[in-house]
């Protein structure tokens, strides 16, 4: 037998949604207007159905779905690439938006994002056969820049992340290695132009590109998901 699962996401009304997903290089295979709204999006092997309900409330949603490719990277870039086009920018706050690409602490490597209708794809690759979380560093400041990446990344809970980092930064006595406080200046940035907040955005965002300055080549190689991070902030 051969069998095939596909996702039946909600959404208020179903053309923001087709449009979105045709921003993204995906073709719109089926669309009924009546007497249910109802319509099917495919991109590859990615197949996605849809459905309308009046009622429903996309800032309130927690539908989600999980899209594994062997080209997160590929993806990420053809998605930003579509929006931008589509859009005039990338979203990456509100509805719709998409997310970093980046390594997790559970053996993948993902980015999130989330449709006009507030269903929220996660795109990833398996870079480890154990998915399970791995325990945090023990080093504090590399332990808070792990939580703070799993809030913000993975949960999306960036009020949260930013407290976090925020209590890390302000932190007196020692300090954490280059490298993990570009990370951190990096992610708080994103995490500022995320939450609307353009004046500390760009001050993180300064000090951040500061800190790259003085990195190693080899450093600037292990931070590269970040250094790009702070590129894709919104000017």
């Amino acid at each position: 037998m051969a069998e095939t699962t596909v996702p039946i996401l909600p959404c208020q009304t179903l053309q923001p949604v087709l449009e979105f997903y045709t921003a993204l290089g995906f073709e719109v295979t089926y669309h009924q207007k009546s007497p249910n709204p109802y319509a099917v999006v495919e991109r590859g092997g990615i197949q996605l159905h849809f459905f309308g309900m009046k009622r429903y409330d996309p800032a309130g949603s927690f539908s989600t779905c999980l899209i594994c490719t062997d080209d997160v990277d590929g993806l990420h870039a053809a998605f930003r690439a579509g929006l931008k086009a589509a859009y005039g920018r990338v979203p990456t706050r509100g509805l719709p938006r998409i997310g970093a690409v980046g390594d997790t602490s559970h053996g993948v490597r993902q980015f999130l994002m989330t449709d006009p209708g507030g269903n929220c794809l996660r795109i990833v690759r398996p870079i480890d056969d154990d998915q399970g979380h791995r325990p945090p560093p023990d080093e504090p400041f590399a332990k808070a820049l792990h939580h703070a990446a799993l809030l913000a990344d993975s949960k999306e809970d960036l009020t949260a992340a930013a407290r976090l980092l925020d209590r890390a930064l302000a932190s007196e006595g020692e300090r954490p290695e280059p490298a993990v406080l570009f990370r951190m200046l990096a992610l708080r940035a994103d995490l500022a132009d995320r939450m609307s907040d353009a004046v500390s955005a760009a001050a993180f965002a300064a000090r951040a590109a500061a800190v790259a300055d003085g990195l190693t080549a080899a450093e600037r190689e292990s931070v590269g998901d970040d250094l790009d991070r702070l590129a894709g902030i919104s000017p």
